[in-house]
């Protein structure tokens, strides 16, 4: 199988202040980051900003896990590249692999799954139908190794 070629969903660097006191980037700022990126997808399906504000809709997550491969320091600039796993009628879950982008290597790994929503009943909602089109179109195979 020829390996995907990801999109970029975020490009940042590590501040010092984002490091604790053993010197490497402290886990909420790899969190952070994801979120980040997260956006990049969702606004990819059609999920964008204000879609969501004027259909009355939400992003909930409700599961994440991460893999933590290698340190990330003060100076380090990292990417993030994303993919969708699997798509349902109210559920999307998808990954985020972060990389330094001077080694190449994979920092962190994390898979997270979220709920589409109505913001005003707080009840699952399904996808519109051509964000769900979208979305399964998009899903791409990929070794998770966590």
């Amino acid at each position: 199988m020829a390996e995907v070629e990801l999109p970029i969903t975020y490009r940042g660097t590590v501040y010092p202040w984002q490091c604790d006191h053993m010197g490497h980037m402290n886990v909420m700022w790899y969190v952070g980051k994801f979120d980040e990126a997260t956006w990049h997808v969702f606004a990819s399906l059609g999920l964008t900003p204000s879609f969501l504000r004027q259909h009355d809709r939400g992003m909930a997550g409700v599961q994440q896990n991460i893999s933590y491969k290698r340190e990330l320091r003060a100076g380090d600039i990292l990417a993030i590249r994303s993919g969708i796993l699997e798509m349902r009628e109210k559920v999307i879950r998808f990954f985020h692999e972060m990389r330094n982008e001077e080694t190449d290597e994979i920092s962190a790994v994390t898979v997270l799954t979220a709920v589409h929503m109505d913001t005003k009943t707080r009840k699952s909602s399904p996808f519109p139908k051509e964000i769900l089109a979208r979305g399964r179109q998009m899903i791409v195979e990929y070794d998770l190794g966590i």
